[in-house]
């Protein structure tokens, strides 16, 4: 029987910072395969994963009896449930597709305007926020560039403005479960870490849009549509900043985004911008837009009505127990328990636990698919030409689901050698400017882990105790974890997987979506860390107190 086996976050000549670069190389290989030789990500994710291995057992000394079901269980977690949920949203999107019920969809979106900014924001960052809050993990991507896919947007650029638009809720996404988890993770009180993270993702949500919109349009071009987009990103803000100070974490995305996308269909019929902006290759539509009674367009719209009912019904907390109750726990053999994580990561010496969760029923891919098989028989397609599309889906879906997994192993394999934890202390050096590098830590997190949940689970504590050394209010460098932390689900590679699956682009196409995506996800991850050192020196007083 394997012995229990302490992580060192410094094995290199027993130095943070040479075992710091050392642990930054499997992330120097990623940068370099995506951002300079142009790979696809799967070869990307599987090259920095094997380097990852070989640095893991030969310099952090971990045994490779621990090493490999780490990586087992993390391409495990990489399948299901986030690989799940990319299967069943595209399930849904050809649904409808096939149907020819998209057309109606297409129609009643331009009813409201021909304009692919406000189309942009009104599908990508007040939809997808929507379908954050209630299901997360990769959901909203998928969904929201597949419909502006189907509305004409080229496939690359459907999934780059997603990728944009998916940061504000995902603080406060699945139903708040990333600030649940840092709560549970620190012992800091989940109210104080709703409030403060809903302050810094309320100034997320006033920037998003706009930006969004200078991104497609320049900045002159933006103020056309300036009265819209206010009403959205400022609505959205509102009701988000009352809900997480007020009612707390679990409902905030939801009744925000709602409010989000009312305010903005009343400012699109209120407003018309004087001239309608159309992208780049965009064929100028001259025929006169079909007018569709108000059945067809409900009927249109179906399998996303049934994916909202599903999903909210899914996460409705006495159904998901219920559902819960059918759920396996899986401890994984020859890593559970068999890791002793250490001061300063934890407050003293534990056991690193591996249980894989396998919610089979009550997973929110599970919530999506039911609604799409649901959507096929409402609009009269037989099980026989849903399971085609399934199939379809599957082939299509090969290469992305790989990359995935690779991602999530090479993730989980770096936190169980220690190696993320390393990369995290040196962050913890930097001293009187540890709030600007704090938020950068959450940027690493969720870069690395492809998730804002793992992230506060993997740097949570350390947040705290680093904080605590310092000086410094806690809930602060907490909540900026959860909250800069969202600007790197943008490039993260399994975000990129998923919407380049869910557009149905080329593999080949990842390098190029994540070098796009990189500039302005450090552009907005640096702004949010001077955010921090405003809050942390100039305004601490904005900062709740425990």
């Amino acid at each position: 029987m394997l012995s229990m086996w302490e992580q060192n976050y410094s094995p290199v000549a027993d130095s943070l910072g040479w075992s710091t670069l050392i642990a930054a190389i499997p992330l120097v290989i990623l940068f370099y395969m995506l951002g300079v030789k142009r790979k696809p990500s799967w070869i990307a994710g599987l090259t920095a994963l094997g380097v990852a291995l070989v640095l893991a057992v030969v310099l952090f000394e971990m045994p490779i009896q621990l090493a490999a079901p780490s990586m087992v269980y993390g391409a495990a977690f990489g399948l299901f449930p986030i690989g799940w949920i990319v299967i069943a949203s595209l399930i849904l999107y050809r649904v409808t597709l096939e149907t020819g019920k998209f057309e109606i969809i297409k129609d009643s979106i331009g009813s409201l305007s021909d304009d692919r900014r406000l189309q942009a924001v009104l599908i990508g960052f007040a939809f997808g926020a929507f379908i954050e809050g209630a299901a997360g993990f990769g959901t909203p991507v998928a969904v929201a560039a597949a419909m502006l896919t189907g509305l004409g947007f080229s496939p690359f650029y459907a999934a780059f403005i997603c990728l944009v638009a998916n940061t504000a809720p995902v603080a406060f996404g699945s139903l708040g479960i990333p600030v649940v988890t840092l709560a549970g993770t620190t012992g800091l009180p989940m109210d104080a870490l709703s409030s403060m993270t809903g302050r810094l993702c309320a100034l997320i949500a006033i920037i998003i849009p706009a930006y969004m919109v200078v991104i497609m349009s320049g900045f002159s071009r933006a103020l056309e549509v300036l009265p819209q987009v206010a009403a959205c990103s400022v609505t959205f803000a509102v009701v988000l900043f009352a809900v997480t100070n007020t009612m707390g974490p679990e409902l905030a995305v939801i009744l925000a985004s709602i409010a989000a996308l009312v305010a903005m269909v009343l400012a699109m019929k209120a407003w018309k911008p004087a001239n309608v902006f159309r992208l780049e290759g965009d064929v100028k539509v001259t025929k006169e837009r079909r007018a569709h009674a108000t059945g067809d367009i409900v009927s249109a719209w179906s399998p996303y009505i049934l994916l909202v009912a599903f999903v909210l019904v899914w996460r409705f907390p006495p159904v998901q127990a219920a559902l819960n109750t059918l759920s396996l726990a899986i401890e994984v053999p020859g890593l559970h328990n068999l890791i002793t994580r250490v001061p300063p990561l934890t407050p003293e010496p534990s056991p690193y636990p591996a249980v894989y969760g396998f919610p089979w029923l009550s997973a929110a891919g599970t919530s999506c698919f039911l609604s799409a098989f649901a959507a096929s028989l409402l609009l009269g397609m037989s099980p026989r030409k849903f399971f085609d599309i399934v199939a379809a889906v599957l082939k299509q879906l090969s290469k992305p689901l790989l990359t995935i997994a690779s991602v999530l192993a090479l993730a989980f394999l770096m936190n169980y050698a220690g190696m993320t934890s390393t990369l995290g202390l040196a962050f913890a050096e930097t001293g009187v400017v540890f709030p600007f590098f704090s938020a950068m830590l959450g940027w690493t997190g969720v870069f690395l882990t492809g998730s804002d949940t793992s992230s506060n689970a993997l740097f949570g504590t350390l947040q705290v105790v680093t904080a605590n050394a310092l000086g410094l209010n806690p809930v602060l460098t907490a909540s900026t974890n959860a909250a800069t932390g969202v600007m790197g689900k943008m490039i993260s590679l399994q975000s990129i997987a998923v919407a380049v699956a869910a557009t149905g682009m080329a593999s080949s196409e990842e390098g190029r979506l994540f070098r796009i995506t990189l500039r302005h996800s450090i552009i907005l991850a640096v702004s949010m860390a001077i955010v921090t050192m405003i809050f942390a020196y100039v305004l601490p007083q904005f900062v709740p107190q425990i």
